[in-house]
């Protein structure tokens, strides 16, 4: 039955319905062709920047090109400080299997010193992974040739070539010019702040101290770039595209090197501080602090072990002694304590004044002794800065008081910033009533002000600002700034520093001025002056004063006597100078710490200074030996110890 079965099929149905699904299929293709064609225009016409800047970073980069830090000159054009070519051993982390096992290999093959793996370790910590980190820096040509045929055993390691900063002077500037080291991350989060950082992407060294660190921005210049196309690997291929970095500014500093060699003669084997300037400009001309220290040790890394030497080193040569060394001014401020008593009329030039062996305040026992256990005699201005009596100096502070010596001598620049261009600077004690209630909670007593009349008790200050208030009395009472600064050079030209002088003391006369100035002449020119043996045949005419600090008090009838007395306990030697008296070129502060008197110890330093300084260059003369000698007082003459 079923065979007869007879099958009926409708073609025409099936051949619509084949229709339909081939115009479904065929709409379908045009609607997904449309779809690729609309995402292919919108990838490259309507998104083509974006793609192709994503494109670009990945294949090329952009790297930064650090600048040539300016060079540092004296003021003849002598360098000191240059860049040399280093050569620093680096390693990628990320391309490095065992970064401590190749680490270890390294020092070992190159013998390295000890607490290089440590350093490095730690910087690796701060560093991203695809940068080098140093694992030594300055090989020598030796270390550079061994790893050179050792490097294949070392993939992620290689060796750069960089400049780095030398001074040539070692020791001798040291305080004056600073150094540069690496950069920390106390220096990234403050060149971040300051919205500096990108100018660092490729620098590893900053100014940290002296002149290196107060002109940065100047000494650093301008980060260049380069573009580079790189492979799959990171590895260059060609660069693109170079901008050139601007090289940061030279600088010219007031410092002559030759003064500041002798200076450091002088203060060779003892603790102490030499300032010597131009008191028309206030131009530094030599800035020494003894001790010093190499800071060639920084610019490569300093080893703990060196690092911590000079950092318990009691004789403390970190410290710039110039400009953070406190000491008690003693009698180098009785030439502007007597233009404070002539200007508000508690002397007169006239004025005679009998010194005797001790001042006592009215209505009061206690006694303050003057450094000649017999006195002075009859005394007028002129003779007391010359013999250097400290009772009529007592007396003045007496009579003036507090409150207007306060007054007088922060115009001269003492517990004030002298404005010298460092950082490093410490501003001393002024004392004021003020002062004392907030540091000590207790009143100002008269017989505070007594020992402030002869610069001791809670008075303090730098030898940078006695020069200056030493050239604010040869200038009359018109004030510059110390600087060390003379000039900056670069492609666009020579800028000078500016001087910008002012009034910082008005006096009612200008013969107030030189009655001080004729006092100090006396010092050193008159048959009782405290400098005169120093200077005998000068061939010009200084000015000078000595002062003799006490580094502890004494008891009322307690004699000194530095024999007996331990070298840390002995008086400090200060003097201060100028000349040519008539047209001052040049003022020298100095300070020997437990040296003894000023006159004595302090005197000839500033003598050899000054000649140094206003007398030709001598002959050719053999070598001076290590430690030069101080001149003593001839024991046939009694010579004040002031």
């Amino acid at each position: 039955m079923l065979k007869n079965r007879i099958e009926m099929r409708d073609h025409s149905a099936e051949g619509r319905l084949f229709f339909r699904r081939t115009l479904v299929a065929y709409i379908g293709m045009v609607v997904l062709m449309l779809v690729l064609l609309g995402n292919l225009y919108y990838l490259q016409v309507e998104s083509y920047e974006t793609y192709q800047t994503r494109s670009n970073d990945n294949r090329i980069r952009v790297v930064p090109v650090a600048p040539p830090r300016g060079l540092i000159y004296d003021a003849n054009g002598v360098l000191l400080a240059e860049n040399r070519p280093v050569y620093s051993l680096e390693i990628v982390p990320e391309e490095t299997k065992d970064l401590e096992k190749t680490a270890d290999e390294l020092i070992t093959l190159l013998a390295l010193p000890e607490g290089t793996k440590e350093r490095f370790l730690a910087e690796v910590k701060r560093q991203r992974r695809f940068k080098p980190v140093p694992l030594f820096e300055k090989l020598t040509e030796y270390q550079v040739a061994l790893f050179s045929v050792n490097q294949h055993n070392y993939p992620g390691a290689s060796i750069e070539a960089y400049l780095k900063r030398y001074y040539p002077f070692g020791d001798t500037l040291t305080h004056a010019l600073g150094y540069v080291a690496k950069i920390n991350t106390r220096d990234v989060e403050r060149l971040d702040k300051e919205d500096k950082l990108a100018n660092y992407a490729a620098t590893k060294d900053i100014g940290k101290q002296g002149v290196e660190k107060f002109y940065e921005d100047q000494l650093h210049g301008v980060a260049g770039y380069q573009e580079v196309e790189v492979n799959n690997r990171g590895r260059v291929v060609r660069t693109l595209k170079f901008q050139p970095p601007e090289p940061g500014k030279d600088i010219y500093l007031n410092i002559d090197i030759r003064l500041q060699l002798k200076a450091q003669e002088l203060l060779a084997g003892r603790r102490g501080a030499i300032v010597m300037m131009d008191p028309n400009t206030g131009a530094i001309l030599a800035m020494e602090s003894s001790p010093s220290y190499d800071p060639n040790l920084f610019v490569t890394g300093i080893s703990s072990t060196n690092y911590s030497a000079l950092l318990n080193d009691p004789a403390r040569p970190l410290v710039n002694r110039t400009t953070q060394g406190i000491y008690a001014p003693a009698s180098t401020v009785k030439p502007m304590m007597a233009v404070m008593g002539l200007n508000e009329g508690a002397i007169t030039p006239n004025y005679r004044y009998f010194g005797g062996p001790s001042f006592s305040i009215p209505g009061t026992t206690k006694k303050f002794r003057d450094w000649r256990r017999w006195g002075h005699g009859w005394l007028d201005v002129y003779r007391a800065i010359e013999v250097s009596a400290d009772t009529y100096f007592y007396d003045l502070a007496y009579r003036v008081g507090i409150d207007k010596i306060h007054s007088y001598m922060t115009k001269f620049g003492f517990g004030q910033y002298s404005g010298v261009d460092l950082y490093e600077e410490t501003k001393g004690v002024m004392p004021s009533r003020d002062w004392k209630m907030a540091r000590w909670r207790q009143p100002w007593y008269q017989g505070d002000t007594i020992s402030i009349g002869i610069g001791q008790g809670y008075w303090s200050s730098t030898p940078i600002q006695l020069a200056k208030a030493i050239s604010i009395l040869t200038q009359n009472g018109h004030d510059v700034t110390p600087h060390l600064l003379k000039s900056t050079a670069s492609a666009d030209g020579v800028v000078n520093a500016p001087i910008n002088p002012n009034v910082a003391i008005a006096a009612k006369s200008d013969t107030y001025w030189q009655v001080a100035k004729d006092g100090m002449w006396r010092v050193i020119n008159g048959h009782e002056g405290t400098g005169r043996r120093a200077f005998a045949n000068t061939p010009y005419k200084a000015a000078g004063k000595s002062g003799t600090a006490q580094v502890v008090g004494l008891k009322e009838n307690q004699v000194y006597n530095a024999a007996t007395t331990k070298v840390e306990h002995r008086d400090n030697a200060l003097f201060v100078a100028f000349a040519p008296f008539e047209a001052p070129k040049a003022v020298v502060a100095l300070v020997l710490e437990n040296a003894g008197g000023g006159s004595a110890m302090g005197a000839p330093v500033a003598r050899h200074m000054l000649d140094a300084y206003l007398l030709p260059p001598e002959p050719q003369l053999p070598p001076a030996p290590d430690k030069p000698s101080t001149p003593s007082p001839d024991q046939s003459e009694a010579v004040p110890n002031e």
